[in-house]
């Protein structure tokens, strides 16, 4: 869920099992609306369901992605696509992928050479991959919800961009695209915050597996989870964390400046040659396990082998990971397996503290290794 600069795989993954907010401005007046989130399991991916109003009969299923600065999916016969001159168009071409260059905002409509196509670049954040395409709207509907239950159904125009079928690699065998959570316009965040008149605010309560299902809410609280001591013992675990900007990318980032501590004794980080500050980690739905610059995840491996040095290992490890514990030697407590904790500790005196319940996984009865969003 995390990474931090370009990196190698890590032991560990900040999972969000509790509620994450972003992006706060007031609203006025409207109600926040409400999505269930499921999570795949073949790719660990989370999607949300939009229902096409056009078409009672089809839901889409879009993966969630915290660095994406749009929506965009394959798109059905018979679409229109957006001009050159509207505003999602200039939206649309604020933000660019990697190593894409800009190809202007549009292409002749052929059916009206006196007309301009809106196209954006739809990019895949799980292969890597990007396209050209047109920019186009649907009509969805989501339930408004007050905090507590969903309430009715409201429908609203949403800007997306269409995408070939071979941009959804990687993604979940049902998924037809992408839905970003940027801090974008474009961003579904925005987007309901313009049209619904509430709060650009978001909350994400992401599901562990199996049958269990999330939450997404957009547009503010109230927000109450049963039972009430739980919101107790997850603020006095996590508080609450600033986000900070990182260049020109639309996506969410935290800052680590102090460092990484196991089992409360900070990492040296200085011993290996070009330690550089800040240490800023972006937080991620669609990246399955954390990520590590290579000086960062060679001294914190070391630290953290010598924290669990009595503790019996699984031999050989679970490719990419360099540490597995037996699973049927390790006690237990109320926030996962006692093994050592992780702080990332962040600006301000504040740390981001990661328990067992975050930092393992279950691999069969007998071995655990890195924990999976």
């Amino acid at each position: 869920m995390a990474e931090m600069w370009q990196l190698k795989p890590l032991l560990l993954l900040l999972v969000v099992s509790v509620c994450v907010m972003a992006s706060t401005v007031a609203g006025d007046g409207g109600m926040p609306l409400v999505t269930p989130i499921t999570k795949d399991a073949a790719t660990s991916l989370y999607t949300i369901s939009a229902p096409v109003e056009e078409n009672d009969q089809i839901t889409n299923h879009l993966v969630l992605d915290l660095s994406g600065p749009f929506i965009w999916s394959t798109c059905p016969d018979g679409y229109v696509a957006l001009g050159c001159t509207s505003p999602a168009c200039m939206h649309a071409h604020r933000f660019h992928p990697p190593n894409c260059p800009h190809t202007g905002y549009g292409k002749p409509d052929a059916d009206n050479p006196h007309r301009c196509k809106c196209t954006a670049h739809p990019h895949n954040p799980v292969s890597g991959d990007t396209a050209l395409d047109d920019m186009t709207e649907f009509t969805t509907s989501v339930n408004t919800t007050d905090g507590k239950n969903p309430l009715k159904a409201v429908s609203f125009v949403v800007s997306t961009s269409c995408a070939p079928e071979s941009l959804l690699a990687k993604l979940p065998e049902y998924a037809v695209g992408i839905v970003g959570l940027a801090r974008s316009a474009l961003a579904l965040p925005a987007q309901i915050a313009r049209t619904q008149k509430v709060a650009k605010k978001f909350a994400l309560c992401l599901p562990s597996g199996g049958r269990a299902a999330g939450v997404a809410i957009f547009g503010g609280g109230p927000l109450f989870l049963l039972p009430p001591e739980r919101l107790d013992m997850m603020e006095s675990l996590v508080g609450y964390t600033p986000l900070v900007k990182h260049g020109v990318s639309p996506g969410y980032y935290i800052s680590a400046n102090r460092g990484i501590a196991v089992n409360q004794i900070q990492v040296p980080l200085d011993g290996y040659g070009y330690w550089v500050a800040p240490l800023v980690i972006r937080l991620s739905s669609t990246t399955p396990y954390t990520k590590l610059r290579p000086d960062v995840y060679h001294a914190f491996i070391m630290a953290f082998d010598k924290a669990t040095s009595g503790m019996a290992r699984i031999k050989p490890a679970v490719a990419p990971f360099e540490l597995c514990y037996d699973s049927t030697q390790l006690g237990s407590t109320r926030v996962g397996y006692a093994v050592p904790q992780i702080d990332l500790m962040l600006d301000g005196g504040k740390n981001w503290i990661l328990f067992g319940a975050n930092s393992m996984t279950q691999v069969n009865d007998h071995t655990l290794r890195a924990s999976r969003s």
